[in-house]
């Protein structure tokens, strides 16, 4: 059965490995709903969270390809139980709205706040799941809404202490081929360093 399912991949920082895991996904035919990535509390060690509806076992599969990728730590498969997340909304709407005092009480009873305030337009953040920022989006259209932006899902996954030992254990006896890539900024390449 389809469902959605968000998946954890614990990387080292390379160029290209975003394309490398995405791929996998767009070969098996399985849209990405979402994804997010960002430096983990171990330096050089990134985590991409990635939604996706499909059914579990698709997943599982996909998710032992990417773990054979070189630069990959681990990579799992969650169901929404086993997470902790929310997603992050801007809702810019006309600075008229707020002559109506219908929108303020709109916007304490959303858990929402302003971030921006000018004589055209303001801008209000709000933090949720999926469907509380749809919902709000709603609300919010007879206010003159101008603009909205979601981002993609950030989870931390309630079971991953043990995982997180072993990445910072990791880090203490990385050998010096793991380490961090250091990039020359060169444009001239020779025949031998080509051929590599």
């Amino acid at each position: 059965m389809q469902k959605e399912y968000t998946i954890t991949v614990y990387t080292e920082d390379r160029i290209g490995i975003t394309n490398r895991i995405t791929v996998i996904f767009t070969r098996r035919g399985i849209n990405i709903t979402s994804l997010t990535t960002a430096e983990t509390e171990i330096p050089g060690v990134y985590k991409f969270i990635i939604t996706v509806i499909s059914e579990k076992e698709k997943l599982v599969k996909i998710v032992g390809q990417i773990e054979r990728l070189i630069e990959i730590h681990r990579a799992f498969v969650h169901e929404e139980d086993e997470v902790v997340y929310q997603e992050l909304a801007l809702y810019k709407i006309s600075t008229k709205a707020l002559q109506n005092g219908n929108i303020e009480l709109l916007i304490r009873e959303n858990n929402a706040r302003i971030l921006t305030l000018t004589d055209e337009y303001f801008v209000l953040e709000k933090t949720g799941h999926q469907q509380e920022l749809i919902d709000l989006q709603a609300k919010l259209a007879p206010y003159g809404l101008i603009e909205y932006s979601k981002s993609g899902r950030v989870a931390i996954v309630k079971w991953s202490r043990r995982f997180h030992d072993h990445l910072k254990e990791l880090e203490t006896r990385r050998p010096d081929n793991l380490k961090q890539a250091q990039y020359k900024e060169h444009t001239e390449v020779s025949a031998e360093e080509e051929s590599i």
